[in-house]
């Protein structure tokens, strides 16, 4: 006989056993991060104080790591914005430092037209960090140090390509392994969650319908990593020569990514009116949650393929069987609440198309024939 207590007893645990797993994969997928930045630190200090006798090389290899950990995608674009930083807060900074002198005002007003430049020429983050900060450098430091600009700027340069040379040439992450290891979590959850859902359906069982609701509102941070390793291993796959060859794969993730995004937060809506339907006692077709289950499929099955880097054909016929389905039980007796589920599954069905690389027009002319009936 299992005592209540049992129950009580075993859920922290089950919590634990999920934290030990969540911090396990966040592990694999930033203890690259960590040994490429801590390599990159070390070069661009030894290139900007050995190479190039800098006695202060202290911003290189703070450049460096800025590049790595400032976004794990984007570095590029990130490095480019880190020195191009540097020259606009130098240049502010030394034009009115010329006109206002320096002190405690004149460098707030460097430090607010530096960030004002940078905002005007849309430059991200890093740009108006860079800006700002160099800025501030420039009005409190120039009148004790004033050959300061250059060796910054040369710092600036060392670390932006000593830390773009780490992480596309010597260190390069292998692209699909780090895609496989976030995306194996971030869609088996998705699939998981379209099962649980599929079953509370089928059992009638509102309250599972709203705690599998609460878990994939809980899931939003596990896209936010498969979007960041996609944009990454992209990133690698492009301009590392030893990755080049992964492009194909890459590019069918990368194109898929924003529509299972879109899927993942339209089967929210999905389950809440699920949620609903089953509150409110109304009719569900028996093809209704077999529908909702093949959803769960085709994303399982779209991950394979991709990683595979074959044309996703069988989650493709996933998707339109379950609008079949769910067009065969639209035509039964359904409520209210019924009938949005299936409006939001061919929405869905949409999203997941698009995924696979159906084009907009195409694949709305796909789920309009599967949910007639036609095949």
């Amino acid at each position: 006989m299992r005592l209540a207590g049992d129950g009580q007893a075993a859920e922290p645990d089950s919590r634990l056993r999920r934290t030990g797993r969540e911090t396990y994969r966040r592990l694999q997928t930033y203890l690259l991060l960590a040994v490429q930045a801590g390599l990159a630190a070390a070069l661009a200090w030894v290139v900007a104080r050995e190479l190039l006798g800098n006695q202060d090389p202290t911003f290189a290899p703070a450049a460096a790591v800025g590049v790595i950990a400032a976004s794990i995608g984007n570095r590029t674009r990130r490095t480019v914005e880190l020195i191009a930083g540097v020259v606009l807060g130098i240049a502010v900074g030394d034009v009115l430092i010329g006109l206002l002198g320096t002190g405690p005002w004149q460098t707030g007003v460097i430090v607010f037209l530096a960030i004002a430049v940078a905002v005007l020429v849309r430059g991200g983050g890093a740009l108006m960090t860079q800006a700002g900060g160099t800025g501030v450098l420039v009005a409190t430091l120039t009148p004790n140090n004033p050959d300061l600009e250059l060796p910054r700027t040369i710092n600036a340069l060392v670390g932006g390509v000593i830390g773009l040379l780490v992480v596309l040439v010597i260190v390069p992450l292998h692209p699909l392994r780090t895609v496989r290891r976030v995306a194996d979590s971030a869609l088996d959850l998705f699939a998981r969650h379209l099962t649980a859902s599929a079953e509370a359906l089928a059992r009638g069982d509102a309250r599972a319908a709203e705690e599998v609701l609460d878990r994939m509102r809980a899931a939003e941070p596990e896209l936010d990593r498969l979007s960041e390793a996609v944009e990454a291993a992209d990133e690698v796959a492009r301009f590392s020569p030893l990755r080049w060859r992964r492009r194909r794969a890459l590019r069918a993730y990368r194109h898929g990514v924003e529509h299972m995004e879109r899927a993942f937060r339209n089967s929210r809506t999905l389950v809440r009116r699920i949620g609903t339907a089953l509150r409110d006692d109304e009719p569900v077709p028996p093809g209704l949650p077999a529908a909702v289950e093949r959803y769960g499929e085709a994303v399982r099955m779209l991950h394979r393929e991709f990683l595979a880097a074959r044309e996703p054909v069988g989650a493709r016929e996933r998707v339109l069987v379950a609008v079949r389905e769910a067009g065969e039980a639209c035509r039964q007796d359904m409520g209210f609440s019924g009938t949005i589920v299936v409006s939001q599954l061919r929405t869905i069905a949409n999203d997941l198309l698009r995924a696979t690389g159906v084009p907009r027009d195409e694949a709305r002319r796909m789920v309009r024939r599967a949910a007639a009936g036609h095949r």
